[in-house]
């Protein structure tokens, strides 16, 4: 109904929407491994990067928006608002790497989130320099991305 992606449709045809929701159903389905840690506070943070993963793609899809905007009407401060954004998530991200927070062998909600909105980053070429100093948040994508499961999400080269 909003014209948004993702939309996931069961066999019974039931829509549900937005990447948390679909989620939650998904985790509902108790699928394995599950994308939720059982521990209350560990699910949050996995909540928490999640967000920040999500705000990745916000912040990319704005830019994305703006640049394609005629050249005259773009506002280069906006341009610069959403990288800074995604530059400072992204460091973020490697810091929950280094700390071991977040763990390059993972599979959850919030990789699955990274892996998204750094595939939108690379698709729309938002933040191309995005894997500069940061080599853990390369290490994680690149085993996410080698994955069957995310190759196959991959969309068709130009």
């Amino acid at each position: 109904p909003l014209g948004k992606v993702p939309v996931l449709v069961t066999e019974e045809g039931e829509c549900w929407f937005d990447s948390p929701i679909i989620a939650e159903y998904i985790e509902l389905m108790n699928v394995a491994p599950a994308m939720l840690p059982r521990d209350p506070l560990e699910s949050l943070r996995v909540r928490k990067i999640e967000a920040l993963a999500d705000g990745i793609m916000d912040a990319g899809l704005v830019s994305v928006r703006e640049q394609a905007r005629p050249a005259a009407q773009q506002s280069e401060d906006e341009l610069l608002r959403q990288r800074e954004k995604i530059n400072r998530s992204l460091d973020v991200l490697e810091g929950y790497l280094v700390d071991g927070t977040l763990k390059t062998d993972t599979v959850n909600l919030a990789t699955i989130a990274i892996a998204c909105a750094v595939g939108y980053l690379n698709f729309r070429r938002v933040a191309p320099g995005w894997c500069v100093d940061r080599p853990h948040l390369v290490k994680l994508v690149e085993n996410l991305f080698s994955r069957e499961s995310f190759a196959r999400t991959e969309p068709p080269k130009a």
